[in-house]
């Protein structure tokens, strides 16, 4: 629910419910908001499936949501969604930008701390991603990571911690 008043918006959460989404070429479903819309998926009411048609292996980041304890399934290039009442906080990878931003979403909406490796994505496509989250509120900070060398090259800040 939306509330509309002078230079304000105030927006009243309500349960998130199951939808189907196909991503298809413009103007369709851009294939560049499945992997977030993925992850609110898994805190929906019910059942549904994301198809993903425009790219393969774009489904990366359902195993990392699912050691959050999400319940999405694989088939091809489709996530089976059955939604969750709550997240749990975990470490997790993020394997590219859109994946990454998926982790972001989850663990903003987890229980417990969320840590999410492999920066250098989110920091490729988002300006001061951490800085704007905290203006909205949420709790996020950059912590050094605690990584294999092979996987990441080695920075003080190639992990971000969220929690609720």
């Amino acid at each position: 629910v939306m509330v509309e008043e002078p230079n304000r918006l105030r927006i009243i959460p309500n349960k998130l419910r199951a939808t189907d989404i196909e991503t298809l070429p413009y103007p369709g479903f851009p294939t560049d908001m499945q992997a977030q819309f993925t992850a609110l998926l898994a805190l929906s009411e019910g059942n549904c499936v994301v198809s993903e048609t425009v790219f393969e292996n774009r489904l990366r980041h359902v195993a990392e949501l699912n050691r959050m304890g999400a319940d999405i399934r694989v088939k091809g290039n489709n996530a089976i969604i059955r939604g969750v009442p709550m997240l749990s906080g975990a470490p997790v990878v993020g394997t590219d930008l859109r994946a990454s931003a998926a982790l972001v979403v989850a663990g903003l909406g987890a229980e417990g701390i969320t840590t999410i490796q492999g920066l250098r994505h989110l920091d490729r496509g988002y300006d001061d991603l951490e800085g704007k989250l905290r203006q909205l509120g949420a709790r996020v900070e950059r912590v050094p990571a605690q990584i294999e060398e092979e996987e990441l090259p080695p920075t003080p800040t190639n992990a971000m911690t969220a929690t609720p």
